[in-house]
């Protein structure tokens, strides 16, 4: 299976503006993340859809190849939809939507998506790991899923699933949680009749697109990696990813230990 790697990265962000165009690294933010993807087994090619000439300006340096969308667009999905039209991909072909802000995003987790793309009767592929020692899994701003014995996705929450009924629960059968990462592989066709469904309630009380999937029938493939650094959403995570990409070669900062990782 070979895919299209799509990153959709629209200028403008809430809580670190611009994100996607800081370069302390004398990279933007994005473009670290097209290398990341660059890498991962499967990748044909590295695409960036962006709304704003700005962010194509920037990546124009490093040639990466740049896709202008729209700006009204809902979410990444629809973005990314908008794009694989533009390039004309038919309804067969493979396109993984990575997120703009995982500059530290490892080959597995698009390895992880690729593979869970092809369990039967799977739709939509995606990656999950276990939970880093340094990240609380209470937290509402990092997204759980608990998977069924064939590797699809039962729920994904911000609350902490599956619940531990009995403190130290930890027998035979005990299953500790799987941070959701944001990467997803679908076929074009899916993703066309994707954006065609109607938001759902589960997916408008937790604010997570991919339970539109779940509420209408389909079914996600969750494929496990190694943990994963979290994005960027906040300009302390990117100080913290500038001090370890500046970081020695070998040294704790640089392999991802160090503070934020």
């Amino acid at each position: 299976m070979t895919a299209t790697v799509i990153i959709p990265a629209r200028l403008a962000s809430t809580r670190f503006p611009e994100k996607v165009l800081a370069a302390a690294t004398g990279k933007p933010l994005v473009q670290h993340v097209v290398e990341a993807a660059s890498g991962a087994a499967g990748v044909a090619r590295v695409i960036v859809a962006t709304d704003h000439g700005r962010v194509a300006a920037a990546l124009r340096p490093f040639g990466t190849h740049v896709v202008m969308t729209r700006v009204e667009h809902p979410n990444g999905t629809s973005r990314l939809a908008e794009a694989a039209a533009i390039l004309g991909l038919g309804d067969d072909e493979v396109v993984v939507n990575a997120q703009g802000d995982e500059p530290e995003m490892a080959a597995g987790v698009i390895r992880a998506a690729l593979e869970a793309l092809g369990l039967p009767g799977v739709s939509v592929g995606t990656a999950a790991a276990p939970f880093d020692v340094d990240l609380d899994p209470r937290s509402p701003h990092l997204v759980k899923v608990v998977r069924a014995a064939d590797g699809t996705a039962l729920y994904f929450s911000r609350a902490l699933i599956p619940h531990e009924r009995d403190a130290g629960s930890t027998g035979p059968g005990a299953v500790s949680p799987l941070r959701h990462v944001g990467v997803y592989a679908y076929r074009v066709g899916f993703l066309k009749r994707y954006v065609g469904l109607a938001p759902t309630p589960l997916e408008l009380t937790e604010r997570l697109e991919q339970l539109r999937v779940l509420e209408h029938g389909y079914r996600i493939g969750v494929g496990v990696c190694e943990a994963a650094p979290e994005g960027i959403d906040t300009p302390e995570q990117y100080a913290a990813f500038v001090a370890r990409y500046r970081a020695p070669a070998g040294s704790e900062r640089a392999t991802g230990r160090g503070a934020g990782a």
